[in-house]
């Protein structure tokens, strides 16, 4: 699967996963990366991507991981956080 067509995926995954009493949330586009053959999506609340202000940022959001060999979808988990921290190309 190509990188554009699993960040489509991501994005619709955040959207299908949004909760009415969330502040908006998108991707963070410029710290999106493959890690060990998943696309590592990070995404976090609109008014902290657009200032980077520490107060605005959301705490607990696990980066959406993207399969990139079966397209499967789903939020990281504290086990893989070696994922994003340590990314391998």
């Amino acid at each position: 699967m190509e990188q554009d067509e699993a960040l489509q995926l991501a994005v619709a995954f955040l959207a299908d996963s949004q909760r009415d009493d969330e502040p908006p949330l998108a991707i963070d586009a410029e710290r999106v990366r493959v890690s060990n053959g998943l696309l590592v999506v990070p995404y976090n609340a609109v008014p902290y991507l657009a200032s980077r202000e520490p107060r605005e940022q959301l705490l607990d959001c696990w980066p959406i991981l993207v399969d990139l060999a079966r397209g499967e979808v789903r939020f990281g988990t504290l086990d893989e956080r070696h994922l994003w921290r340590n990314p391998s190309a």
